[in-house]
């Protein structure tokens, strides 16, 4: 196995004999198969065998696709046409669109600076700064002036960044380099501070810092090639007779490095890991070895690594990914060795759902998607029999289903290789992931427990803490415009940058809810955003999580959107409903709000809501600016107890 090989993905039987039957037809199947084709442990020639297949079948992006096409223009100072399909084909993979662009042969910095360039005509919707080692390392000298000359290196590359925001207002990702220069003193090389392999190492870590502060996405080649092997991802003598830095056997894998930044940036991120139990959490079957019987922790290699594997779920659960379970098994047998096993990373309260039964894992997983109020295309289901992975990928092919390794010290690193849980950022949500959905399954019971919805309601406490848009949760914001699918007006996306020039302008309408009850702080989970238009408000995004429905936060939301709208001097709101094929839950949001149907133009609705004589609408949700604390800054729109 080739080092850069996607190894977590199945093989696929008859590949080719499959991409050759695929012919022109009905756009939804020809797509799916394609998807398919690309989510297979191909390599470079697949890939680019499936990239040509995609361009003959498509000429463009499909029209009925859930996410955007996204526009990548790839800056380079070397040779990338190798790489070109396989991040086309990564997009494929994760069901995006990805058209590229590079600019000619050494003219990347030339295009950048030309308003009338082909790079400013193609206008991006992402940048990626694919520059060589050499290229960034030409010029250095011998010299105690090295550190000098790499912050000036450093300062002209961040004022590229720089330029595409200004140009473009889109996502930067940025290539570290690799380590492809020789060292001049070995393990030491650090005291020679000139020389290209210790300048390149220090440039690495300046680059990090920097590209935090400038809000830049990397790909880390450099961690890459110590997990791989510098050779996996570069040959000299490819370099010196092609100027291809990476190795066209790495083509895939850093086709899909790329594809994950700009999924991420689309929302088209996993959010839930579930977990097998026997011979996936622990060696051997709980059920019949017993607590004594399982291997886990310390006396034996495997035990530990199991232990280890745990170890690493846990740590994916305390930074934000919902962690579940999904076992046949009787559940007092699978629940024993999280309350009783000494050796026992992961407890129970670390799992936000938890079913074993008897009944199939396609079926049970359905449910942990309902439980969780998530999609089923947010799962990634771990289990190490291969019968199990193939039947949840046959009836579930949304679902996420890595090829795990016959050894369990593997299981953490396959799980990695795969990046199905790669973010931009962490917010503070993401680390109370686990806590909030946990909480929601006890308002849950709750619920059960009252005998009318107003009880339950009033039961809870809630409170609404709104504000404008503000920098300091601007990360969660744009996490939740480009994550929200179903309770979603317009299922518009926008960029950091975008939702940037949003929070400063204070002519736009723009609102974050944070919802609190007596079980806990549900975190920001209401987005509104209106642009003025003659005498009225634009409302151009409404979304909600979905963990929050059924509470009435949809109506005391337009009671804080027409005190907005009113204060910027609007006599009425206009929203728009644009159907996808996932956000059919708010078909009929604006008429049960009460608003006043306008007119319809290619299925996309709108309406129209007067606010002269506004008045709130009654309900159980107390609210209050972020920035007050006293009490009588609570709207007093409350139904009485």
């Amino acid at each position: 196995m080739h080092r850069t090989e996607l190894h977590w993905l199945p093989r696929r039987p008859a590949w080719s004999e499959s991409l050759a039957r695929l012919s022109p037809g009905a756009a939804a199947e020809i797509w799916a198969a394609l998807v398919a084709l690309a989510d297979s442990r191909i390599g470079t020639l697949e890939t680019m065998r499936l990239d040509r297949r995609r361009a003959r079948l498509f000429a463009a992006a499909p029209a009925d696709l859930a996410t955007k096409p996204v526009r990548l223009a790839v800056l380079a100072s070397s040779t990338v046409d190798h790489l070109l399909p396989a991040i086309r084909v990564a997009g494929l993979r994760r069901a995006i669109w990805i058209e590229t662009y590079t600019p000619g042969y050494g003219q990347y910095a030339r295009d950048l600076i030309d308003p009338a360039s082909a790079l400013h005509r193609f206008q991006p919707g992402a940048v990626l700064f694919a520059l060589d080692s050499h290229h960034l390392m030409q010029g250095l000298e011998p010299g105690p002036g090295a550190a000098e000359w790499l912050a000036q290196r450093l300062a002209a590359l961040a004022g590229q960044w720089a330029t595409v925001r200004r140009s473009f207002g889109c996502q930067v990702i940025q290539q570290v380099p690799l380590p492809v220069f020789t060292p001049l003193l070995g393990g030491n090389e650090h005291r020679l501070p000139w020389s290209r392999a210790a300048a390149l190492r220090r440039f690495g870590t300046m680059l990090r810092d920097r590209a935090d502060e400038a809000g830049v996405d990397l790909i880390a080649l450099d961690d890459r090639a110590a997990s791989d092997g510098l050779a996996a991802w570069h040959d000299p003598a490819l370099w010196h007779h092609a100027k291809q830095e990476i190795h066209p056997a790495a083509a895939p894998l850093y086709g899909d490095l790329v594809g994950r930044l700009l999924a991420a940036a689309l929302g088209r991120t996993f959010k839930c890991l579930v977990l097998d139990l026997d011979n996936t959490l622990w060696g051997g079957v709980i059920g019949d070895d017993g607590i004594a019987g399982i291997k886990l922790g310390q006396g034996s290699a495997a035990g530990e690594a199991f232990a280890a594997f745990q170890r690493h779920a846990r740590d994916l659960g305390r930074r934000g990914i919902i962690l579940a379970v999904c076992s046949k098994n009787d559940e007092a047998n699978a629940l024993e060795p999280f309350a009783q096993h000494p050796d026992m990373v992961l407890r129970r309260d670390d799992i936000a759902c938890f079913v074993a039964n008897w009944s199939d894992k396609a079926t049970n997983l359905r449910h942990i998607a309902r439980r969780l109020n998530i999609g089923l295309d947010s799962l990634v289901f771990v289990d190490d029999n291969p019968a199990e992975r193939a039947i949840v990928r046959q009836e579930l092919p949304m679902v996420a289903v890595p090829e795990l390794p016959d050894d369990p010290a593997l299981y953490a690193a396959c799980l990695a290789d795969a990046g199905y849980f790669d973010a931009r950022d962490i917010t503070g949500e993401d680390l109370s992931r686990t806590a909030q959905y946990q909480t929601n399954l006890r308002r849950e019971a709750l619920a059960e427990c009252e005998t009318d919805l107003d009880s339950y309601l009033r039961g809870l406490r809630m409170r609404a803490v709104w504000s404008r848009f503000d920098r300091k949760d601007r990360t969660r914001i744009v996490q939740l415009i480009n994550k929200t699918n179903q309770f979603n007006l317009t299922t518009r996306r926008l960029t950091d940058d975008e939702v940037a020039a949003l929070t400063d302008d204070p002519k736009m309408l723009t609102l974050q809810i944070r919802l609190l009850d007596q079980f806990g702080d549900n975190g920001i989970v209401a987005i509104v955003a209106g642009a003025p238009d003659t005498d009225a408000i634009r409302l151009d995004l409404w979304l909600m999580s979905c963990r929050v429905l059924g509470r009435g936060l949809e109506a005391e939301t337009l009671n804080l959107v027409a005190a907005a709208a009113t204060r910027l001097g609007a006599r009425r709101l206009v929203g728009r409903y644009v159907p996808t094929a996932k956000n059919g839950l708010v078909r009929e949001h604006y008429e049960r709000l009460g608003f006043a149907f306008l007119g319809e133009h290619d299925g996309i609705t709108e309406w129209t809501l007067p606010l002269d004589e506004w008045t709130d609408r009654p309900g159980f949700i107390a609210s209050v600016e972020a920035a007050q604390s006293r009490p009588e800054a609570v709207r007093p729109h409350m139904q009485p107890a």
